[in-house]
């Protein structure tokens, strides 16, 4: 009894010892590799060197994609539901205290998916609205929407002029090219009554002479028009059509496709540039019929010629890309097979994984400033 009385609390305070060790997480470094598994419902940091997990924090319900703030010190998640969700937020986590925080309510917007920050504020779709959304932090408000009249409003993509937004349409099979455009002089109606004839006409109203509108073009691309990018040189749009197995490249000034060609993945999910232009890399789901185990999850064309350069079989359908801004690699979320395939971009080859994860998709980095 004596021995019991002593080894009781000795025990106690080993396993506080031993708690305390698991919770406590390691510090957040400048840049961190933000990865959401959406069967886990989290958020994972990982270290981009050791590719380690440094923590997991709640993502909310159906978490999708990822975008951190221009400070690296917060990420938001978009919940997404469907097309036709009830779910109508947009996590948030705190990057530095590494613990979630409440998170935005979009009021009667829902089924947040796409994200974009820009000039300080947040950008999203609401695919059930067939919306974009902007979100300001400062304010905590949601001070801009624009409509595209398109089903399935999915990703989109801001100009860091903050003139120009692209977004893709799943259903309606189309891109989104909105532009703020100044708007011609229309008159200025007819002059007050009581104004004597052959009196000078009024002039125009206070900053008319700067008005700008925001103007919509849908371009018509392939069925299930998903993932896209812009060309680093801001020229061309390229965006995976996932039913018709092809790829789709609009000329952006011209609001036209210029070419359409076929590639290998079954249900292309995601397409990239990688950082210098050269390279575009397109993931597929496999979700098509014919698609097998083996068939190419990962596509790489070459940007000038617009030719495969590689095909490579990452063991399950594939859905995120995020490139390494230097340009050395890829990240590819193999959702299919519950890891991140890393992707050298020198020699097309994997070098390596993380995992295992549940079911990842949405990437991002975080870079502290």
């Amino acid at each position: 009894m004596e021995l019991r009385r002593v080894l009781k609390p000795m025990i106690a305070c080993v396993g506080s010892f031993l708690l305390l060790g698991l919770c406590a997480a390691t510090e957040t470094p400048s840049k961190v590799l933000l990865v959401l598994e959406k069967n886990g419902t989290q958020l994972d940091l990982i270290d981009p060197v050791s590719l380690k997990t440094l923590a997991k924090m709640p993502a909310g319900q159906d978490p999708h994609e990822v975008i951190a703030s221009a400070d690296g010190k917060l990420a938001y998640i978009s919940n997404y539901g469907g097309s036709q969700s009830s779910l109508h937020m947009i996590s948030v986590v705190d990057l530095v205290e590494q613990k979630a925080l409440a998170p935005i309510d979009l009021g009667a917007l829902h089924g947040a998916h796409g994200l974009d920050f820009a000039g300080g504020e947040l950008y999203f779709t609401a695919e059930t609205n067939k919306v974009i959304g902007r979100y300001n932090p400062s304010t905590k408000e949601i001070d801009w929407v624009m409509g595209t009249g398109q089903d399935r409003t999915h990703m989109v993509w801001v100009a860091p002029s903050l003139d120009k937004i692209v977004t893709s349409n799943v259903s309606s099979a189309t891109i989104s090219i909105i532009e703020l455009l100044p708007q011609p002089n229309r008159g200025f109606g007819p002059p007050p009554a009581g104004t004597p004839p052959g009196s000078a006409p009024a002039g125009p109203p206070q900053g008319a002479a700067n008005r700008k509108s925001w103007e919509v073009t849908n371009v018509p691309v392939g069925r299930g028009s998903e993932g896209f990018d812009v060309s680093p040189d801001g020229k061309e749009i390229w965006t995976g059509n996932s039913q018709d197995g092809t790829v789709s490249i609009i000329d952006f000034a011209g609001k036209k496709v210029i070419q359409t060609s076929p590639i290998s993945v079954k249900g292309a999910n995601r397409l990239k540039f990688t950082p210098d232009g050269k390279l575009v890399l397109v993931s597929g789901l496999g979700m098509r019929p014919g698609a097998t185990p083996s068939s190419p999850n990962l596509v790489v064309l070459d940007a000038a010629s617009r030719k495969e350069v590689k095909q490579l079989s990452l063991g399950g359908g594939a859905a995120g890309i995020l490139m390494d801004p230097d340009g050395s690699r890829a990240f590819v979320a193999v959702s299919g097979a519950n890891k991140v395939a890393i992707v050298d971009l020198a020699s097309l080859a994997v070098t390596g994984e993380i995992a295992p994860l549940g079911q990842p998709d949405g990437m991002a980095w975080a870079v502290r400033k």
